[in-house]
């Protein structure tokens, strides 16, 4: 083969080569991002907080001793009514009982004190009188030191009366404490309600309260009749919440119910929350909601997720919620540096430029435009318009992947829609 034929084909297979290449950018310059076109529609939009807690009754009463001693009689059991000042349990009041004897007794030997340092004083008050008397009349039949002691004699008896009085005070009081304290062997109900908890049984042995009251709570009366739920809110969305707020309430042993509530207090200060990714605290709002038709079988300690309505609008424009998206606006004004609520801090390197929030709006020639709107209320999947847009405008609702890529101009075609199965909400076929 000649010199001259080798560079023919060489020729030949770069300008092949070449053509392919242009080709092949030209494709993608004609290349398209497949996403998901919406219309601007009228919707109607409830804005809602949604967090969980456990359901309590409103009024309940932890019952424990304040004595100790074995429990001889028990006569409920869990999941019993009682009724106001019913008898519910018996700790032995043999101790009790003898506490109580011993302190009458001493309480008589007290008062018998009392009785006879009365006698003398009354003695010794007679011997000063006639005493004074008789030297009042003739002062050589009774010498001053004499009535002197007399006098003394007096004083003393009308101290240790006082002291024996203060004895027999002291003895009451001890037999009224004892009393007291056998008075306590017997446990009442101090409420109607259900016995929700139960921890003791005949011949345990109940303790006293003082230091660790969960290990002396032998019961626990819940009236069941008023039931609550108290939820945690973030920081970000306790704000949004007000008394009165109308809830739907779903409980797991009820999966297939809701139920309505009503938010009824709002705690002042903060609970600690869960710590986040970054090892920071978040800042969580106790937030109680009365359940207003609860089932009879609601028992305390059901889980419950509350759905708070804070918020609601009706056939208002609307988008989807992963539509809206934040680009940044370089042609405001440097002088413009006004931070929309929630926005992070510019730094040094953004003076002049800002963070606005908006949507592609599709075009006729299928070429996405950037355009900033004005949200109000979020829904569920999507954000109140007020303004930006018009009804019918065709707009790029997902996927969030290619909308974070989207820039100006940028050509999109619609992907196509997974067909519905028979049955399913939109579907055409029976």
């Amino acid at each position: 083969m000649s010199k001259g034929m080798k560079y023919g084909i060489l020729a030949v297979v770069v300008l092949a080569i070449g053509g392919v290449v242009a080709v092949t950018m030209q494709k993608n310059n004609n290349k398209s991002t497949e996403v998901r076109i919406e219309s601007v529609e009228k919707r109607d939009l409830v804005s809602s907080v949604t967090a969980s807690g456990q359901v309590r009754p409103h009024t309940k009463v932890d019952l424990s001793s304040d004595i100790s001693g074995k429990i001889v009689k028990l006569s409920v059991k869990e999941g019993d009514y009682v009724k106001q000042g019913q008898f519910l349990l018996q700790i032995d009041p043999l101790t009790y009982e003898s506490a109580v004897q011993q302190a009458e007794a001493q309480l008589s030997n007290q008062k018998a004190a009392q009785a006879q340092t009365q006698a003398n004083l009354v003695q010794a008050q007679n011997n000063y009188r006639r005493s004074l008397e008789i030297r009042q009349s003739n002062p050589n039949l009774v010498a001053a030191d004499q009535l002197e002691q007399l006098k003394t004699a007096v004083e003393v008896n009308t101290a240790m009366l006082e002291a024996a009085k203060h004895n027999v005070e002291q003895a009451q009081a001890s037999v009224k404490t004892q009393k007291l304290n056998l008075d306590k062997t017997t446990i009442y109900a101090p409420m109607a309600g259900r016995v929700t908890r139960l921890v003791v049984e005949n011949g345990e042995t109940a303790v006293p309260g003082t230091f660790n009251k969960d290990a002396a709570t032998l019961l626990t009366i819940s009236d069941m009749s008023v039931l609550e739920t108290k939820v945690k809110v973030d920081e970000t969305d306790v704000s949004r919440i007000h008394l009165g707020d109308s809830t739907i309430v779903q409980l797991d042993a009820f999966p297939d119910t809701t139920f309505i509530g009503k938010v009824v207090e709002i705690s002042n200060s903060s609970v600690k929350g869960t710590t986040t990714s970054t090892g920071d605290q978040a800042i969580d709002y106790e937030v109680t909601v009365r359940l207003l038709n609860p089932p009879k079988d609601t028992k305390p300690d059901f889980s419950a997720t509350a759905k708070i309505i804070t918020d609601s609008r009706t056939k208002v424009l609307s988008i989807p919620i992963i539509a809206l998206t934040v680009r940044e606006n370089e042609a405001l004004a440097s002088a413009d540096t006004a931070q929309r609520p929630g926005a992070k801090q510019q730094n040094a390197k953004q003076v002049g430029k800002k963070d606005v929030e908006g949507v592609f709006v599709v075009g006729t020639d299928n070429k996405v435009t950037f355009k900033p709107v004005k949200v109000g209320i979020a829904g569920e999947k999507h954000f109140e318009v007020l303004s930006g847009l018009k009804e019918g405008d065709k707009i790029v609702a997902g996927t969030y992947q290619a909308i974070r890529e989207l820039k100006d101009g940028t050509l999109v075609r619609e992907a196509k829609q997974p067909d519905k199965k028979p049955g399913t909400p939109g579907s055409t076929k029976p």
